[in-house]
């Protein structure tokens, strides 16, 4: 799947400025070298163009806003939009169940890809040895926006993250991906079959159901930047990305708050040699401030309603743009625009996934990346401003008798650091028949990934069955939940019930963000960068 032992070195754990390492060969555990090759050492000088691309997010809060306009060429716009499928994996993770006003969640994956593929990219992305090889997805970051559309949430994935990828099958090639034995960096996902296989892999990992992608490369964050006009952002000191080596992204900004665009904005985004301790997080801490600037600087200027501006907007859009078929005409991205604008500034919270370190690169943090996921695919506000919700009422539909109640029982206690627990579908299945559910089944045919143990159900004529099947097992009602995505009642045994023949009682987590997570709000204007002191100037 990868071309080249020298794209392989570009590819290793350090960011676009450089990086040593490799990147694990199939099979392999871990890999990586040193923790503290992500944090500054000489890198490859083939590698000093190398650039970590985020913009998908501009597009969706930014771009798509001011889709509207194409609508003066509409085909001709129609006609830019390159589509691919949504999910080319194996499995897929169940559909939200929609709240009691029948909204549902709406979750798009935002994609970066550092594809070399015109003279544009490769003028903006170097390696000039590496033109047309397989493109990795070096910027991914899922954004939630609740069933209600009060609040959004947003979640970055560091793209050297260690994963088991998921089988994938090519839809163009039919090419099979067979899914890895040891684990790989999460961006190599692009390169086995396109983005949905990227798309399968966050499913795969956590549990949440992907509504959409949306895929930009190298050139469209230079069009997109030029065109909004400049973005203000702030650093705490002089600084400038460029070692003695000439590794850096070039980015020289003097202290305080500066408006960039264009090629400048690019640095900003790339930049990882000067920021904090020069790792990836500390370039996500940055993007998300310039995605939080941006978002408040297109609420704030009234320039932008320029007829002029928006069309030039549509025109670099749509060109930059890959989607899956969903969103495969204008209006339906002007429609998808117009649905992400609604949560004002201060409803909106960029995270981080919570990590740790493995060698040189990290791996999902046990527990608190967990959480993390499992609160946005209960559709938590990250923000922490979520009315409390009622307790569960019971059903006014009696449940059947016991013996009566078919009852499928499958085994989702895979997580990202272990594998699932064996037998815990047949061991939970046989506790109900002995408590005289004599309908209870094990299903071998999958293995899911849930946090917490969940009783789902199809409609709500079986709702007081799930409800019974859970009083008997001492599950709360709250994990009792309706969904399209079973045909009848169904538990699901998560991490939180990996063994043992009763469940435990300390049930749920609460619902706060974990501090890991580096939560940063929409409306935080006095955010700045902490430059290293070695690169100021």
């Amino acid at each position: 799947m990868r071309q080249s032992s020298v794209r392989d070195s570009r590819h290793a754990a350090g960011g676009p400025d450089g990086g040593q390492g490799r990147v694990p060969k199939q099979g392999e555990g871990d890999g990586g070298g040193p923790r503290g090759h992500r944090r500054g050492g000489a890198r490859p000088r083939r590698r000093k163009h190398r650039i970590l691309r985020w913009f998908s997010i501009t597009l969706a809060v930014l771009v798509l806003g001011t889709a509207g306009a194409g609508y003066l060429w509409y085909e001709h716009l129609n006609s830019n939009i390159k589509t691919d499928k949504l999910n080319i994996g194996e499995h897929q993770a169940a559909k939200p169940t929609p709240n009691a006003a029948g909204q549902t969640p709406l979750n798009v994956l935002l994609i970066g890809s550092d594809a070399r593929d015109s003279k544009a990219n490769q003028k903006l992305g170097g390696a000039k040895e590496t033109f047309g090889g397989v493109p990795l997805a070096d910027v991914q970051m899922l954004v939630h926006l609740s069933a209600d559309r009060t609040n959004m949430s947003v979640v970055s994935m560091p793209r050297d993250t260690l994963l088991q990828l998921p089988k994938c099958t090519d839809p163009k090639t039919g090419t099979e991906y067979p899914a890895t034995v040891g684990r790989r960096m999460t961006n190599e996902s692009l390169g086995r079959g396109g983005p949905g296989c990227t798309v399968a892999t966050w499913e795969l990992l956590t549990g949440i159901h992907i509504d959409h992608f949306m895929m930009v490369d190298f050139a469209g964050v230079v069009s997109m930047a030029d065109a909004i006009g400049g973005v203000p952002v702030c650093v705490d000191a002089n600084i400038l990305s460029k070692d003695s080596q000439g590794h850096g992204s070039g980015l020289k900004l003097a202290k305080g708050t500066h408006p960039v665009k264009g090629k400048q904005a690019l640095q900003w985004l790339r930049t990882r040699y000067g920021f904090e301790d020069g790792s990836d997080i500390a370039r996500t801490k940055a993007q998300h401030m310039y995605m939080n600037s941006m978002v408040r600087q297109m609420r704030e200027n009234a320039t932008i309603t320029n007829p002029g501006k928006l069309r030039a907007l549509a025109e670099e859009a749509t060109k930059a743009l890959r989607v899956d078929e969903g969103l495969d005409t204008v209006k339906k991205l002007y429609d998808l625009s117009n649905e992400l604008k609604k949560p004002a500034p201060d409803r909106i919270t960029m995270t981080t996934m919570p990590f740790v370190y493995v060698g040189a690169r990290v791996a999902p943090k046990p527990g608190d990346a967990d959480k993390l996921f499992r609160l946005v695919r209960e559709d938590v506000a990250l923000d922490g401003k979520d009315k409390k919700k009622a307790p569960p009422k019971e059903s006014d539909d009696p449940a059947a008798p016991d013996g009566k109640i078919a009852v499928q029982v499958q085994n989702g206690t895979r997580t990202a650091q272990l594998p699932a627990a064996s037998g815990r579908a047949s061991t939970v299945s046989q506790i109900l028949v002995t408590k005289g559910f004599t309908k209870a089944s094990a299903d071998q045919s999958v293995s899911l990934s849930e946090e917490q143990t969940v009783i789902r159900f199809p409609s709500v004529d079986l709702e007081g069955d799930a409800q019974r099947v859970a009083k008997s097992l001492g599950v709360p009602l709250s994990s009792v939940k309706k969904s399209t995505a079973v045909s009848g009642v169904t538990l699901i045994v998560g991490d939180d019930w990996r063994e043992g023949n009763t469940y435990p009682k300390s049930s749920k987590d609460d619902d706060t963000t974990p501090d890991t997570a580096l939560a940063l709000n929409g409306s935080d204007t006095k955010a700045c960068m902490k430059v290293n002191k070695n690169f100021t100037w």
